[in-house]
């Protein structure tokens, strides 16, 4: 089953340390969206890196609505991930919707874990007020999912530079555009559609993990809110606010966001 594993989540093993460090891609994207923070993490930690089914070079034939019709599916892609290396205590470094993941991934496996990394995280998109503002209505959402089922190209098109949110680099916006363009656009809206309605509050008492929420400034996904909302309900956790502004820091701020994880875990 291993082996099935590593070739269906296209996983690579670069580093030489021996802690272990999970980086995990959020929707949209894939394993070289880390490419910037690799680096300064490789001679500190054995590096894993992986593609969600669905996403990047994974295994598409493998993506089953049945499983994949929560985020529980892409825990259960982490969690195979962690068996079939052995993996113990990782630090595991989630972007988006993957610090969810991990979170639920370290309530059903915490010995997997040792630290968690939460990178513009939010634990429900929707508002439900007057007790949380999540940053988006349902109309919200419907209208986004209802455009990638439209025109799926003008989509990634609209989206990525406001999501980016650096208008001096468009580079960024591009690359990011790409990579949606060049997943599945059936398996991306129905990704973006089981991230988008998620809600997973009422599960962050249940962790034990010790975690970082790494919260952007001017973050259109991931607004300030959000990040204190997780802070003040999740147990055993630590804030830092970034200068960077969007939702992508490790693309537009890798210095600053690596410089807070390295404090966070007490490397140099």
């Amino acid at each position: 089953m291993s082996q099935d594993v590593f070739v269906r989540n296209h996983v690579k093993i670069i580093g030489q340390g021996e802690r272990t460090m999970i980086l995990a891609h959020g929707f949209g994207c894939d394993q070289n969206m880390w490419r910037f923070i690799v680096p300064f993490f490789e001679n500190q930690f054995r590096i894993v890196l992986f593609d969600y089914v669905g996403s990047g070079r994974s295994v598409l034939s493998a993506y089953r609505n049945e499983r994949y019709n929560t985020l529980h599916g892409y825990v259960e892609d982490v969690l195979e991930i962690c068996e079939a290396l052995n993996i113990k205590q990782a630090v595991f470094v989630g972007h988006s919707v993957s610090s969810m993941i991990g979170l639920l991934a370290s309530i059903r496996k915490p010995e997997y874990f040792e630290r968690l990394v939460m990178i513009g995280p939010s634990p429900c998109y929707l508002n439900d007020l007057p007790n949380y503002y999540g940053g988006f209505e349902k109309n919200d959402i419907v209208a986004l999912l209802d455009m990638m089922e439209m025109n799926f190209v003008g989509w990634a098109s609209y989206l990525a530079p406001i999501v980016m949110h650096n208008a001096d680099r468009q580079e960024l916006a591009q690359e990011l555009e790409e990579s949606f363009c060049a997943t599945d656009p059936n398996i991306t809206r129905r990704f973006a559609e089981v991230t988008f309605f998620s809600d997973h509050r009422a599960d962050l008492g249940q962790a034990l993990v010790p975690a970082l929420i790494l919260q952007c400034s001017e973050d259109s996904i991931a607004p300030r809110e959000v990040g204190e909302y997780l802070h003040r309900h999740l147990g055993n956790s630590t804030i830092q606010f970034m200068q960077a502004k969007g939702h992508y820091p490790h693309l537009s701020h890798p210095e600053e966001t690596t410089q807070f994880i390295k404090q966070y875990l007490s490397v140099s």
